[in-house]
Order: C-alpha cells, then sequence, then structure tokens
C-alpha cells in the first residue's frame, strides 16, 4: 500500500484520488487558478476534506465556475444558494466568492492572468517546501488580496491555495509522491 500525506483520509476515495492526481500538481489554467480560489474562501473555519466533498455541487450552483455569470449574481440567485443543501450554505462567505470573483477578473486584466499575478510574488515555478501552513508568499499574497477588496483570503487558506495549484510543492517526505528542488 503506497504512503500518502498524513492529511489524507484513505477512508475517502475522492480524497485519495485529489491527493494523487490534483494536489500539487502545477496547473495554472484561468478557469482553474479561479475555481480553486472560490473553493478554498469556503474552507475558512473548515476542512478542505468538507469542501471537497461537496465540489460537484458547488461547480453546478455557481454554473461550471463560469466567472461571467458569477459576477453577475444577484439577490436572487444569493438567496437560491442560500437554501441550497448540497453546497455550504454560509451568507458572508458566498457574497464574498461573488465579489471575490470581481476582483479576481480585474487582477487578470491587469497582469494578463490571474497566474502572472501570482508569479509576480515569486521567481521561481514551483517551490518545495513541506511542514508550513504560511509563508512568505503567501503572506503577501494574502495581503494584496484583502487590500483589494477580497475577503476569507487570509494567509493559511493562500498557502493551501498555493498548494493545491502545485504553485507550492509540500508532498510530506515519507510521501510515495514526494520529491524536492533537488529531484
Amino acid at each position: 500500500m503506497k504512503k500518502r500525506c498524513a492529511w489524507c483520509n484513505l477512508n475517502n476515495e475522492r480524497y485519495v484520488e485529489y491527493h494523487d492526481n490534483e494536489w500539487g500538481v502545477p496547473n495554472f489554467d484561468e478557469k482553474y487558478l479561479y475555481e480553486m480560489l472560490i473553493l478554498e474562501s469556503f474552507q475558512a473555519g473548515l476542512s478542505w476534506e468538507c469542501v471537497l466533498n461537496k465540489r460537484d455541487a458547488f461547480r453546478e450552483a455557481y454554473d461550471g465556475f463560469d466567472i461571467n455569470r458569477v459576477v453577475e449574481y444577484g439577490e436572487e440567485k444569493i438567496n437560491e444558494l442560500l437554501q441550497n443543501k448540497a453546497i455550504i450554505r454560509n451568507r458572508l462567505k458566498i457574497r464574498a466568492s461573488i465579489e471575490n470573483s470581481r476582483i479576481f477578473l480585474e487582477i487578470s486584466k491587469e497582469f494578463g492572468s490571474f497566474y502572472k499575478y501570482l508569479r509576480s510574488f515569486s521567481a521561481k515555478d514551483v517551490i518545495f517546501e513541506t511542514g508550513k501552513s504560511v509563508n512568505f508568499i503567501s503572506d503577501a499574497v494574502s495581503a494584496d488580496l484583502v487590500k483589494r477588496g477580497m475577503r476569507f483570503v487570509g494567509s493559511t487558506i493562500i498557502y493551501s491555495y498555493l498548494q493545491a495549484i502545485g504553485f507550492i510543492y509540500s508532498h510530506d517526505e515519507d510521501c510515495f509522491l514526494h520529491k524536492s528542488a533537488e529531484a
């Protein structure tokens, strides 16, 4: 049996699949970066496993994470989302997800893409480190996003986001997927 990162619940097939095939794999596609930022913002105060288990429902509720549709959500759609038992129904997070979407678009326009924005905080394509929940990059990105008006984007959430999209590679040293910068 393969050894995986300590956080991976081996009893949850979806979580194992995510760990093995998605987490830490560099994916800088704009739509993916957007989806993961919105999902990570819903994680605040919860486990990633909880959010991941609701991912398909979020995709459906958020129109396939079509950012151009999400930025147009009004009170009727907010109320619909608040009634959707398949997603996390937190009014503040739902409102923040819509406003964060608008800011995401503004950043993408300003920098040419959200990935280019993220890269403006680091000269490296991928940072290899384990055992952390924040670093100087997540601190800087978080501070800048908050300054721009985003919510639920603290340094720990942003660090998790950067790990998820493969910007920070953090598989545990005894995980079968571990590799280092020297590898």
